[in-house]
């Protein structure tokens, strides 16, 4: 009996199969799904063992949320305006939060430790982390299972990260001509993972429930803009 040939059809099937497989895994370690808050579902899914960059406080609680509903503990590194009231608002029990916001110069120690007890850890540098730093920690995300999200002041200041997200396009609602109040912001969020076309989401943070939710329109197709300089 002649076996069954591959057409080109199946082999790439089998091709994107074992590179979603190989991205799961990294040094023999399963990358396994974490809990992702639904407001950024279809831009990113965090893996333990990965590293994320934020440009934003809103981004870092957003990432922060889903693991803390689902459980697990979460530390802030270097963080010395930490927003709690906009944190329990998106879903972060800080019952089972660390904050240190002033490590200074032991900021490394200081994560690399937590690293090994927290889900995810958020740490702000004061300035551009080597290379060998952010790789040195990444080791060590992925043995120990846990996530790390860089807030950084600007964009590619953490080395090889797993995905970048940058807020666009920020408009508050509520307020007229010299009058009103401000209820809700609109923001577009850009989620930039390696060389591959960015992800782009319209998102309520916060509607004017107070909530934190994705915008009717989804702007995944729509080409990346620029903010104004």
């Amino acid at each position: 009996m002649t076996p069954p040939t591959s057409t080109p059809t199946n082999a790439a099937d089998t091709i994107q199969q074992l590179r979603a497989r190989m991205t799961r895994m990294q040094d023999g370690v399963p990358r396994l799904e974490l809990e992702t808050h639904p407001a950024l579902a279809g831009l990113v899914q965090l893996r333990a063992g990965g590293s994320y960059s934020v440009d934003s406080s809103s981004l870092a609680l957003a990432l922060m949320a889903g693991p803390s509903r689902a459980g697990g503990w979460c530390a802030v590194v270097g963080v010395t305006d930490f927003g709690a009231e906009a944190a329990l608002a998106l879903g972060v029990d800080l019952t089972r939060t660390v904050l240190v916001p002033e490590p200074g110069d032991q900021w490394l120690e200081v994560t690399a430790a937590l690293v090994d007890v927290a889900t995810v850890v958020v740490v702000r540098t004061r300035g551009r982390v080597p290379a060998h730093v952010a790789e040195k920690l990444g080791a060590r995300l992925r043995k120990r299972s846990s996530v790390l999200v860089a807030q950084e002041r600007t964009s590619g200041d953490w080395p090889r990260c797993e995905v970048r997200l940058t807020t666009r396009e920020p408009a508050w609602s509520g307020v007229g001509e010299g009058h009103g109040h401000l209820r809700a912001r609109r923001l577009v969020v850009e989620a930039q993972r390696g060389s591959a076309p960015p992800r782009r989401g319209a998102l309520w943070f916060p509607a004017e429930d107070q909530s934190y939710v994705r915008a009717e329109r989804d702007l995944t197709a729509v080409p990346a803009v620029e903010a104004a300089s």
